[in-house]
């Protein structure tokens, strides 16, 4: 059985109809066969320029996708995604994460924080032949010839200050892209549902379907009177987009073509199967374990004390996330034998490889030793690094580095130290005390530290810094260490960035004593990783060019990994079926919200909301029907139930076969011509393991109906000003 489930699975994986694929822009034009297949009409040239609209309307925020929706500067995103800009606006006196927030003029939309920014990429160019051109061999000159040379793009890149740019690795380092992006500095909150809308369902629902959880928020981007961007201002105006994006108040059906333009954090389809095994049985239940920790910590500190409760709320939700993610990929790896899926593809690939003449056949076999020697390296730093991890100590280290590499040329410095990234830097220094609290942050090191001490990999130099005498115990010093440091001060670490290597020697500071002690130890863990990461950039593009040319010779898609940079991925509406006899419906409804309220978090839906459910107020929002003439694909595959022909409600949530993963969220959801139907914030629990192989029968992302965000506005929130905004369409 498992062996068919195998073979099924790898003839799917390569299906040309499957909708596979976090595709570049520029690579549009060579699928447009296949956009047109799914109903996208919008046509392909115009999806690959990102001048034009729709592209040049999807923005970034460093960590989520977003878009302008009005020609004033409004942006929509996730309630996730601005979380951090909700919980910089709250107070006790007023808590905008509960009650949510609505600015009702543009003079009362506060500041997002002072480091929040929106990305507005402009340009990708490729810049391969410029990085790769005449490199070392030996492993540590050949990474820090690629560093300068990424350095020197990202230089001359930056001329103008309004922009930062970055160049990106592809396909393992086969290719470089130099990304030119538009930074805006000054973003405003405008508009946030309160969580118990915006996080329905809370961590119980994550990544489970059906959903209805009205996962978005308004923000607005803000620029000098020049039109130029500039940091916070009261006389700042609103930015005025290239284009906005029109929003259908129709949405879409089951069966209709949608895609999906965003920044997707990362993927590893081409990794080998001993790195997944390495994840899967090491690296996964470590990280797991962690996080479990420090949610319980977290929850149990800010349970009686609601400024721990807001100052860690957003802490306490990208942990229980990525906690249940990782307990999606275990349950995935467990219930689907993807292990065996690409071993099976990678020995097909080995012998592929042996009947080239023109390959290297032993080209898998030394990229594994190389992969064992990382693997190796990552278990004997993960406690070391994690022993480091109390808030101030973080900065400490970072302070001390900052003195030592202002010690050099600015060219020479290493990322993150040169004078391009002070402004993020102090930036960075400053919200600490946003999402610090003294005993939260000691009790979460202490953890850290008593699991390093709990295991085999130890360094000789923080065992010595960590030994304490008979008279006191290690919790007494680490105490001692935060009542004496003065770091806890905005002030005093941002005296910080301009002293020299001998003041920080100098210092009694514990903290900084600590940093100037463990420097050493660290930059020769940073050496080591950088000679080996120097002997995988020889390994891996060789392994990715080959591996591309298989995937060519056998008609898959070919696309790369997930990077953090600006993509594109197409499918259709669709339900599916998550296990034997149960299908999963594409759409849920309002009544469903009111069905799941038990009036306990995080199935507490405000009153206002079941109000207008309640009243059946749903206006020209409701909608007779959200099915199509078909079902999709998973509906002629298996046998489902009849279709239900009327609908009668407004939809809340939807599914489609899209591929997306992390970074995603936010991401605005394209009808066939490119208008807003949706936002990206979720995947269903069984398509976790797309991260490492793309299963088309099961992978399904969770949206945000359009149609559900304009019934919150304008039924329940009255924010009718912003909805005269939006460019808001009907088919």
């Amino acid at each position: 059985m498992r062996n068919a489930l195998v073979a099924a699975l790898m003839l799917s994986s390569g299906a040309a109809l499957a909708d596979e694929g976090q595709w570049q822009p520029y690579q549009m034009p060579a699928i447009a066969d296949k956009l047109k297949q799914r109903g996208i009409d919008i046509p392909a040239q115009q999806l690959a320029d990102l001048s034009q609209y729709p592209m040049n309307a999807v923005v970034g925020l460093g960590y989520c996708t977003a878009s302008f929706v009005s020609p004033k500067g409004l942006v929509v995103t996730n309630h996730h995604c601005a979380y951090r800009a909700i919980q910089y606006n709250t107070k006790p006196e007023h808590n905008y994460l509960e009650l949510g927030f609505l600015a009702s003029t543009l003079d009362k939309e506060p500041s997002a924080g002072p480091n929040e920014r929106l990305y507005v990429t402009e340009a990708v160019t490729d810049v391969t032949a410029k990085v790769t051109a005449n490199l070392p061999t030996e492993p540590l000159a050949r990474y820090e010839a690629i560093e300068a040379n990424k350095k020197a793009l990202i230089k001359e890149c930056e001329a103008d200050d309004n922009y930062r740019c970055s160049v990106r690795s592809f396909h393992n380092g086969l290719e470089y892209y130099l990304i030119k992006q538009l930074i805006i500095r000054d973003v405003r909150l405008v508009y946030a549902p309160p969580e118990s809308v915006g996080g329905y369902g809370g961590d119980i629902d994550n990544f489970e379907f059906p959903r209805h959880s009205g996962d978005f928020t308004f923000l607005r981007a803000y620029v000098g009177k020049d039109g130029k961007p500039a940091p916070y201002s009261e006389d700042n105006v609103p930015y005025v987009p290239k284009s906005y994006l029109k929003v259908n108040a129709d949405g879409v059906k089951a069966g209709d073509g949608v895609f999906v333009a965003g920044y997707p954090g990362s993927t590893s389809r081409y990794r080998l199967t001993s790195e997944l095994e390495f994840a899967s049985d090491w690296l996964y239940p470590v990280l797991a374990d962690r996080y479990q920790r420090q949610i319980d910590t977290i929850e149990a500190m800010g349970a009686d004390n609601e400024d721990i409760s807001i100052k860690y709320a957003g802490t306490l939700a990208g942990n229980a996330n990525r906690m249940k993610k990782l307990n999606g990929l275990l349950d995935g790896f467990r219930a689907t034998d993807i292990a065996g899926i690409k071993q099976s593809r990678e020995d097909a690939f080995v012998d592929w490889l042996k009947q080239s003449p023109a390959m290297n056949p032993k080209l898998v076999q030394e990229l594994e030793s190389l992969i064992a020697e990382n693997q190796e390296a990552i278990q004997t730093s993960f406690y070391f690094k994690n022993a480091q991890s109390s808030t101030l100590l973080n900065a400490a280290n970072r302070l001390y580095r900052l003195a030592k590499e202002k010690q050099k040329p600015d060219a020479q410095r290493e990322s993150g130290y040169q004078e391009r990234d002070m402004k993020l830097f102090e930036a960075s220094l400053k919200r600490i005390n946003r999402s610090f609290e003294q005993s939260v942050d000691k009790t979460l090191w202490l953890q850290d530290i008593q699991a390093y001490q709990g295991q085999s990999h130890k360094v000789a130099v923080l065992d010595e810094l960590l030994t304490y005498d008979n008279h006191a115990s290690l919790q007494d010093k680490i105490a001692g260490m935060y009542s004496l440091t003065g770091l806890t001060d905005a002030d005093t670490r941002l005296q910080w960035m301009d002293k020299s290597p001998e003041d920080f020697e100098n210092s009694a500071d514990p903290f900084i004593r600590l940093a100037v002690a463990l420097y050493d130890e660290n930059m020769a863990l940073e050496k080591a990783e950088k000679e080996l990461a120097g002997r995988l950039s020889m390994a891996r593009p060789d392994y990715m060019a080959a591996v591309i040319d298989y995937y060519k010779a056998n008609d898959w898609p070919v696309y790369p990994d997930a990077n953090g940079t600006l993509r594109i991925t197409y499918g259709m509406v669709d339900g599916y079926q998550s296990r034997d006899a149960l299908y999963k419906q594409p759409f849920t409804r309002l009544e469903g919200i009111t069905a799941k309220h038990t009036g306990v978090e995080p199935f507490n839906a405000p009153q206002k909301v079941l109000d207008a459910i309640a009243k059946g107020d749903m206006g020209e929002h409701k909608v007779e029907s959200v099915y199509a003439d078909g079902r999709g694909l998973i509906c002629r595959l298996f046998s489902c139930l009849d279709k239900p022909e009327e609908f009668n409600s407004v939809p809340v949530n939807f599914l489609s076969s899209v591929d997306t993963t992390g970074g995603n969220s936010g991401s605005p959801v394209f009808n066939g011509k490119g208008e807003l139907v949706g936002l990206n914030f979720d995947s269903t629990y069984e398509a976790i393991t797309k991260d490492w192989f793309f299963n088309p029968t099961i992978t399904r992302a969770v949206h945000v109906d359009i149609r559900y965000v304009l019934w919150m506005m304008d039924k329940v929130d009255n924010a009718q000003n912003l909805i005269e905004e939006l460019d808001v369409v009907r088919d």
